[in-house]
Protein backbone atom coordinates (compact mmCIF):
# COMPACT_ATOMS: atom_id res chain seq x y z
CA UNK A 1 0.00 0.00 0.00
CA UNK A 2 2.36 2.10 0.95
CA UNK A 3 4.67 1.55 -2.76
CA UNK A 4 1.62 2.63 -4.36
CA UNK A 5 1.08 5.80 -2.57
CA UNK A 6 4.81 6.68 -3.43
CA UNK A 7 3.88 6.54 -6.77
CA UNK A 8 0.64 8.09 -7.24
CA UNK A 9 2.78 11.25 -5.19
CA UNK A 10 5.16 11.03 -7.90
CA UNK A 11 3.34 10.53 -10.56
CA UNK A 12 1.23 14.02 -8.82
CA UNK A 13 3.73 15.59 -8.90
CA UNK A 14 5.55 14.99 -11.90
CA UNK A 15 2.15 15.40 -13.89
CA UNK A 16 1.73 18.96 -11.65
CA UNK A 17 5.14 20.19 -12.29
CA UNK A 18 4.17 19.05 -16.28
CA UNK A 19 0.92 20.04 -16.51
CA UNK A 20 1.79 23.83 -15.24
CA UNK A 21 4.53 24.08 -17.51
CA UNK A 22 2.63 23.39 -20.83
CA UNK A 23 -0.15 25.21 -19.99
CA UNK A 24 1.55 28.25 -18.82
CA UNK A 25 4.66 27.63 -21.19
CA UNK A 26 4.03 25.14 -23.35
CA UNK A 27 6.87 23.65 -21.90
CA UNK A 28 6.76 19.71 -22.98
CA UNK A 29 6.26 17.13 -20.05
CA UNK A 30 8.89 15.10 -20.74
CA UNK A 31 11.43 17.74 -19.30
CA UNK A 32 9.91 17.34 -15.78
CA UNK A 33 8.03 13.98 -16.12
CA UNK A 34 11.19 11.96 -17.37
CA UNK A 35 13.69 12.54 -15.15
CA UNK A 36 11.27 12.29 -12.20
CA UNK A 37 10.26 8.90 -12.89
CA UNK A 38 13.98 7.79 -13.80
CA UNK A 39 14.99 9.34 -10.23
CA UNK A 40 11.98 8.51 -7.83
CA UNK A 41 10.82 5.17 -9.29
CA UNK A 42 13.86 4.11 -11.23
CA UNK A 43 11.57 3.85 -14.55
CA UNK A 44 14.08 3.44 -17.29
CA UNK A 45 14.99 6.51 -19.10
CA UNK A 46 13.33 5.21 -22.51
CA UNK A 47 10.40 4.16 -20.78
CA UNK A 48 9.96 7.06 -18.89
CA UNK A 49 10.04 9.40 -22.23
CA UNK A 50 7.45 7.52 -23.66
CA UNK A 51 5.34 8.39 -20.43
CA UNK A 52 5.97 11.70 -20.87
CA UNK A 53 5.35 11.85 -24.73
CA UNK A 54 2.04 10.20 -23.87
CA UNK A 55 0.94 12.54 -20.96
CA UNK A 56 1.79 15.75 -23.93
CA UNK A 57 -0.72 14.55 -25.91
CA UNK A 58 -3.78 14.99 -24.08
CA UNK A 59 -2.37 17.95 -21.82
CA UNK A 60 -1.32 19.67 -25.16
CA UNK A 61 -4.66 19.71 -27.05
CA UNK A 62 -6.53 20.69 -23.73
CA UNK A 63 -4.26 23.33 -23.89
CA UNK A 64 -4.67 24.42 -27.00
CA UNK A 65 -8.26 24.26 -27.35
CA UNK A 66 -8.28 26.81 -24.36
CA UNK A 67 -5.85 28.86 -26.22
CA UNK A 68 -7.59 28.67 -29.86
CA UNK A 69 -10.92 30.27 -27.46
CA UNK A 70 -9.16 33.03 -27.31
CA UNK A 71 -7.96 33.32 -30.98
CA UNK A 72 -4.25 32.90 -28.89
CA UNK A 73 -2.66 30.62 -31.78
CA UNK A 74 -1.62 31.07 -35.44
CA UNK A 75 -2.57 27.57 -37.14
CA UNK A 76 -1.53 28.86 -40.96
CA UNK A 77 2.20 28.84 -39.65
CA UNK A 78 1.72 26.57 -36.86
CA UNK A 79 1.16 23.66 -39.44
CA UNK A 80 3.90 24.27 -41.48
CA UNK A 81 6.38 24.46 -38.59
CA UNK A 82 4.53 21.35 -37.20
CA UNK A 83 5.54 19.17 -40.68
CA UNK A 84 9.26 19.73 -39.78
CA UNK A 85 8.37 19.05 -36.68
CA UNK A 86 6.49 15.88 -37.53
CA UNK A 87 9.00 14.77 -40.09
CA UNK A 88 12.14 14.43 -37.59
CA UNK A 89 10.28 13.35 -34.45
CA UNK A 90 10.34 9.74 -35.97
CA UNK A 91 13.98 9.90 -36.26
CA UNK A 92 14.96 11.16 -33.20
CA UNK A 93 13.08 8.59 -31.70
CA UNK A 94 14.56 6.16 -33.31
CA UNK A 95 18.50 7.54 -32.77
CA UNK A 96 17.26 7.69 -29.04
CA UNK A 97 17.05 3.96 -28.92
CA UNK A 98 21.40 3.79 -29.47
CA UNK A 99 22.00 6.24 -26.47
CA UNK A 100 22.54 5.71 -22.48
CA UNK A 101 19.88 6.41 -20.33
CA UNK A 102 22.37 8.79 -18.58
CA UNK A 103 22.24 10.91 -21.60
CA UNK A 104 18.96 11.15 -22.00
CA UNK A 105 18.18 11.81 -18.61
CA UNK A 106 18.82 16.02 -18.44
CA UNK A 107 19.02 17.65 -21.95
CA UNK A 108 16.66 20.46 -21.28
CA UNK A 109 17.32 21.14 -17.19
CA UNK A 110 19.38 23.81 -17.86
CA UNK A 111 17.56 24.97 -20.87
CA UNK A 112 14.42 24.99 -18.74
CA UNK A 113 16.42 27.63 -15.64
CA UNK A 114 17.98 30.25 -18.06
CA UNK A 115 14.60 30.51 -20.20
CA UNK A 116 12.92 30.81 -17.28
CA UNK A 117 15.42 33.46 -16.20
CA UNK A 118 15.05 35.33 -19.67
CA UNK A 119 11.53 35.91 -19.10
CA UNK A 120 12.09 37.39 -15.61
CA UNK A 121 14.91 39.59 -16.95
CA UNK A 122 14.28 40.11 -20.74
CA UNK A 123 10.68 39.74 -21.12
CA UNK A 124 8.80 39.51 -24.60
CA UNK A 125 7.63 43.00 -25.44
CA UNK A 126 6.26 41.97 -29.18
CA UNK A 127 3.20 42.80 -30.15
CA UNK A 128 2.89 40.86 -33.31
CA UNK A 129 0.25 37.65 -33.09
CA UNK A 130 2.06 36.13 -36.37
CA UNK A 131 5.26 36.61 -38.67
CA UNK A 132 2.85 37.99 -41.53
CA UNK A 133 5.78 40.91 -41.71
CA UNK A 134 7.45 38.37 -43.99
CA UNK A 135 7.30 37.28 -47.23
CA UNK A 136 5.50 34.10 -47.29
CA UNK A 137 8.31 31.75 -48.68
CA UNK A 138 10.28 33.35 -46.27
CA UNK A 139 7.84 32.51 -43.12
CA UNK A 140 7.51 29.10 -44.65
CA UNK A 141 11.27 28.53 -45.14
CA UNK A 142 12.02 29.76 -41.44
CA UNK A 143 8.69 27.33 -39.61
CA UNK A 144 10.00 24.28 -41.80
CA UNK A 145 13.40 24.68 -40.57
CA UNK A 146 13.10 25.56 -37.07
CA UNK A 147 9.93 22.95 -36.86
CA UNK A 148 12.86 20.49 -38.37
CA UNK A 149 14.89 21.20 -35.69
CA UNK A 150 12.73 21.29 -32.83
CA UNK A 151 11.29 17.86 -34.36
CA UNK A 152 14.82 16.06 -34.08
CA UNK A 153 15.68 17.20 -30.71
CA UNK A 154 11.59 16.25 -29.29
CA UNK A 155 11.93 12.83 -30.61
CA UNK A 156 15.75 12.63 -29.37
CA UNK A 157 15.82 13.48 -25.89
CA UNK A 158 12.05 13.76 -25.05
CA UNK A 159 12.36 16.71 -23.77
CA UNK A 160 13.33 20.29 -25.15
CA UNK A 161 10.63 20.88 -27.94
CA UNK A 162 8.43 23.03 -26.19
CA UNK A 163 11.24 24.96 -24.93
CA UNK A 164 13.02 25.49 -28.28
CA UNK A 165 9.52 25.96 -30.00
CA UNK A 166 8.95 28.83 -27.34
CA UNK A 167 12.35 30.51 -28.05
CA UNK A 168 12.11 30.27 -31.63
CA UNK A 169 8.59 31.57 -31.83
CA UNK A 170 9.48 34.41 -29.61
CA UNK A 171 12.55 35.50 -30.75
CA UNK A 172 13.45 34.21 -34.28
CA UNK A 173 9.61 34.68 -35.63
CA UNK A 174 9.16 37.75 -33.14
CA UNK A 175 5.35 36.24 -31.76
CA UNK A 176 4.29 37.75 -28.33
CA UNK A 177 4.40 35.55 -25.94
CA UNK A 178 0.47 34.02 -25.79
CA UNK A 179 0.37 33.45 -29.15
CA UNK A 180 3.76 31.71 -29.13
CA UNK A 181 2.58 29.55 -25.92
CA UNK A 182 -0.16 28.61 -28.00
CA UNK A 183 0.77 27.62 -31.02
CA UNK A 184 3.71 25.82 -29.36
CA UNK A 185 0.75 23.25 -27.35
CA UNK A 186 -0.84 23.08 -30.67
CA UNK A 187 2.18 21.85 -32.30
CA UNK A 188 3.19 19.41 -29.32
CA UNK A 189 0.07 17.78 -29.63
CA UNK A 190 1.21 16.33 -32.62
CA UNK A 191 4.44 15.77 -32.20
CA UNK A 192 4.02 14.40 -28.75
CA UNK A 193 1.75 11.83 -30.18
CA UNK A 194 4.38 11.12 -32.91
CA UNK A 195 6.67 10.57 -30.30
CA UNK A 196 4.66 8.56 -28.41
CA UNK A 197 3.90 5.89 -30.67
CA UNK A 198 7.49 6.07 -32.12
CA UNK A 199 8.67 4.77 -28.52
CA UNK A 200 5.88 2.31 -28.19
CA UNK A 201 6.09 0.78 -30.99
CA UNK A 202 10.04 0.26 -30.52
CA UNK A 203 10.13 -0.84 -27.09
CA UNK A 204 6.70 -1.73 -26.37
CA UNK A 205 4.11 -0.02 -23.74
CA UNK A 206 5.28 1.34 -21.09
CA UNK A 207 3.70 0.17 -17.39
CA UNK A 208 0.02 1.15 -17.61
CA UNK A 209 -0.64 2.25 -14.40
CA UNK A 210 2.48 5.14 -14.57
CA UNK A 211 1.46 5.88 -17.59
CA UNK A 212 -2.20 6.71 -17.01
CA UNK A 213 -1.53 8.65 -13.59
CA UNK A 214 0.90 10.81 -15.14
CA UNK A 215 -1.95 11.49 -18.23
CA UNK A 216 -4.70 12.34 -15.61
CA UNK A 217 -2.48 14.43 -13.56
CA UNK A 218 -0.80 16.07 -16.10
CA UNK A 219 -4.43 16.46 -18.16
CA UNK A 220 -5.99 18.57 -14.99
CA UNK A 221 -2.82 20.96 -14.40
CA UNK A 222 -2.12 21.87 -17.32
CA UNK A 223 -5.99 22.65 -18.26
CA UNK A 224 -6.09 25.04 -15.00
CA UNK A 225 -2.83 26.58 -16.05
CA UNK A 226 -3.82 27.68 -19.71
CA UNK A 227 -7.01 28.78 -18.38
CA UNK A 228 -5.18 31.29 -16.08
CA UNK A 229 -3.02 32.15 -18.83
CA UNK A 230 -5.37 32.92 -21.56
CA UNK A 231 -6.75 35.33 -19.90
CA UNK A 232 -3.52 37.24 -18.18
CA UNK A 233 -2.00 40.02 -19.91
CA UNK A 234 1.47 40.11 -21.65
CA UNK A 235 3.42 41.68 -18.44
CA UNK A 236 1.57 38.97 -15.90
CA UNK A 237 2.39 36.00 -18.24
CA UNK A 238 5.88 36.61 -18.90
CA UNK A 239 6.14 37.13 -14.94
CA UNK A 240 4.10 33.99 -14.38
CA UNK A 241 6.28 31.83 -17.04
CA UNK A 242 9.40 33.32 -16.09
CA UNK A 243 8.84 31.93 -12.68
CA UNK A 244 7.05 28.36 -13.69
CA UNK A 245 10.66 27.77 -15.82
CA UNK A 246 13.10 29.12 -13.19
CA UNK A 247 11.26 26.94 -10.51
CA UNK A 248 10.87 23.88 -12.93
CA UNK A 249 14.59 24.28 -13.61
CA UNK A 250 16.00 24.86 -10.51
CA UNK A 251 14.30 21.51 -9.15
CA UNK A 252 14.97 19.83 -12.51
CA UNK A 253 18.51 20.35 -11.80
CA UNK A 254 18.65 19.06 -7.86
CA UNK A 255 16.54 15.86 -9.22
CA UNK A 256 19.51 15.32 -12.03
CA UNK A 257 21.93 15.43 -9.61
CA UNK A 258 20.27 13.15 -7.46
CA UNK A 259 20.60 10.83 -10.41
CA UNK A 260 24.40 11.29 -10.55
Amino acid sequence: MGEILYKILICFLAGAGAGLGTGFAGMSAAAVISPMLLTFLGVPAYEAIGIALASDVLASAASARTYAKNKSIDIKNGLVMMAGVLSMTMVGSWLSTFVTNSTLGGFSVVMTFLLGLKFLIFPVNSTRRSVSGDRRWIQVAKSLVCGSVIGLICGFFGAGGGMMMLLILTTVLGYELKTAVGTSVFIMTFSAFTGAVSHFALRGLPQMDLLIRCVVFTLIWAQIAAKIAARADGKTLNRIVGVILTVLGAALIVITHLNK
